[in-house]
């Protein structure tokens, strides 16, 4: 479904990424790991086509990302793509509901349908209840599962997660991580998340794993822990 071939990334005279080539099937949930420093939020933030690379070539499906202008990548990326960052950037003056729908309603779908799907979100993540309140009358677990429901508001091929449990307490992290089990379970989904966390990264079908840029074809080919 992703594939990712010869990506080359610097910043100046630093290097970050060098030859990276990977492959991500439908369904898979992928952990990429690695020391800091090493590139793996940039190849996270290239896989989300929120930066480009400076070489090589992105594919989602029969569409190469790379060759998009910037008009047709933002709309591809509104659609096909969801985020979880480690803070889950929810905006404070909106409720939950309303937080979650603003990835609907920047791809231009009428309100009242895209509260509907909003709300079934909440419910299936176990939200539902705290649909009116706003970020800072929920808990940080409470908050990051906002923060997945508005990632799938737009049924994107993919999640894209960096470091998304780091915030949190370890009883939330591991709700946070049986949640995209749940979700890859009963729908399909796809996530690939960068995370520090040795527990999920070993949960995941593969860990790759970014040394000095580089990611180790071993690691690669691991399969399922």
């Amino acid at each position: 479904m992703i594939t990712a071939t010869n990506i080359n990334k610097s910043y100046g005279a630093l290097q970050v990424l060098r030859d990276v080539s990977l492959t991500i099937d439908k369904g898979e949930v992928v952990s990429i790991v690695g020391a800091s420093g090493a590139g793996k939020t940039t190849l996270l933030q290239i896989l989300g086509t929120l930066d480009r690379p400076d070489s090589g070539a992105l594919r989602y499906g029969d569409t190469d990302v790379t060759k998009l202008k910037e008009k047709e990548l933002a709309a591809f990326r509104n659609k096909q793509i969801g985020f979880v960052f480690q803070a889950h950037h929810l905006l404070p003056e909106f409720t939950a509901v309303e937080n979650v729908m603003i990835p609907a309603l920047i791809g231009g779908r009428p309100q009242e349908e895209a509260r509907r799907r909003a709300m079934e979100l909440l419910e299936r993540l176990h939200m539902a209840d705290r649909a009116t309140h706003k970020p800072a009358a929920m808990s940080g677990g409470e908050c990051q599962r906002v923060s997945v429901a508005r990632a799938l508001m737009n049924d994107p091929m993919v999640v894209l997660a960096d470091e998304p449990s780091g915030n949190l307490d370890s009883r939330h992290a591991r709700e946070l991580h049986s949640l995209f089990f749940e979700l890859r379970k009963e729908l399909g989904q796809t996530f690939v998340i960068v995370t520090h966390n040795e527990e999920l990264a070993t949960m995941a079908d593969r860990k790759i794993t970014i040394v000095d840029g580089r990611a180790d074809e071993n690691a690669v080919r691991a399969g399922a822990q």
